[in-house]
């Protein structure tokens, strides 16, 4: 609880008689009392001294009250100090004019001692609430930026440079942690290992489906060449510490020798091949396994694929294509695959721009409600 004799009021009024009964009234309330006679003297002392709280006259010389309250709201360090107007003036349009600048109350002179009392004693809890409210909201604001950071660290540091082959990602949250997920593995004999993985949900509980599912999968030691045993691993694993949620994945094993590519789905949106000689785009046809961490699997299906120059690939979770716009209608996945098939450049960062400027310009002012990761593999 805060202690009282760490608030401040400030009385402002230009009748010294006035300034004496409030602080005669107020004095058992045990806060600590600061006085100016006029509007410049009260703007100077709420600047410095920041009170929790202002009583403020509205009929005084030079700057009156209404002006003090005023400046007092559109200055960032004191609009969210609490101001009680006091005043003889019991028109109507006064009050709202009062209410309207920024005022929390309003007292007509002469006023009863127990009413100010009351008064400022709502006032002074609302606003000690209030920082309250805020303070905790600035803390979980910090915490979840430190989640958001640790996740981004689980992602890869640098995309591997391999011969013949040109790869870029785009990676981003509907909010401050999500459950999007994307890893490269360089194993051995110029193979090259791409899982990109999306748990259900999103934030914090999200996140942490997404660090176990890496935790998982840099823990694979044996077979990372093997995409089925690589998704029977991560999924056997998950089995055991999961209850209620489900990652989809889709890990492929790239050969940049021989140009073949070898790919397992769990529940995941095919990826997306570009054939340079034909000029077409089409979803790979991959069997899928159901969603990983439901229960063990007992077979997983690999789909194998020649690559030649200049074909391309697209990995992508849901959240690219269960994009809205306002009239809610979905980017889906033929657009997808028309902005992949028309992208101007084979330039796997361009194309990404592309797709992602594209997304954004369908959507318009609807926000993004999931992740979206996408990688893109261009064969030289």
């Amino acid at each position: 609880m805060t202690n009282k004799l760490t608030e401040s009021i400030l009385l402002v009024d230009d009748q010294p008689a006035n300034l004496q009964v409030l602080m005669n009234t107020l004095e058992s309330l045990g806060c600590k009392l600061l006085v100016a006679k006029n509007g410049k003297t009260a703007l100077t002392i709420a600047q410095k001294m920041r009170p929790n709280l202002i009583l403020l006259d509205i009929m005084m010389p030079g700057i009156d009250g209404f002006e003090v309250c005023r400046r007092l709201k559109s200055d960032p360090d004191t609009q969210k100090i609490p101001v009680i107007f006091l005043s003889a003036l019991d028109d109507t349009g006064d009050k709202v004019r009062g209410l309207q600048l920024g005022a929390v109350d309003y007292v007509a002179k002469p006023f009863q001692p127990e009413e100010v009392i009351a008064r400022v004693n709502t006032h002074l809890t609302i606003h000690r609430l209030n920082r309250e409210v805020q303070k905790q909201k600035d803390e979980l604001a910090h915490e979840l930026q430190v989640v958001s950071q640790l996740q981004r660290n689980l992602l890869p540091e640098r995309l591997p440079r391999v011969p013949g082959l040109k790869l870029a990602v785009h990676y981003e949250t509907s909010r401050y942690a999500g459950g999007d997920y994307y890893d490269f593995m360089t194993l051995p004999g110029d193979l090259l290992g791409v899982l990109i993985a999306d748990a259900e949900g999103h934030s914090a509980p999200a996140a942490v489906m997404m660090a176990m599912t890496c935790a998982l999968f840099r823990s694979c030691s044996t077979d990372l060449n093997e995409p089925a045993s690589v998704l029977s691993f991560i999924n056997e694993n998950l089995c055991k510490v999961n209850r209620e949620s489900f990652v989809t994945a889709a890990y492929a094993v790239y050969d940049t020798t021989r140009r073949i590519l070898r790919i397992a789905c769990a529940g995941h949106p095919f990826p997306i091949l570009y054939r340079f000689s034909e000029k077409t785009a089409t979803e790979l046809p991959c069997d899928n396994v159901m969603l990983m961490g439901l229960a063990p699997y007992t077979d997983v299906p690999v789909s194998e694929i020649t690559l030649y120059p200049g074909d391309r690939i697209l990995f992508y979770t849901d959240g690219a294509t269960d994009r809205f716009n306002t009239s809610e209608d979905r980017y889906g996945t033929d657009r997808l695959l028309h902005k992949f098939k028309t992208a101007a450049s084979d330039d796997p960062e361009v194309i990404l721009k592309e797709i992602v400027d594209d997304i954004l310009q369908f959507a318009g002012d609807s926000p993004a409600d999931d992740d979206q990761a996408m990688i893109v593999l261009v064969v030289d």
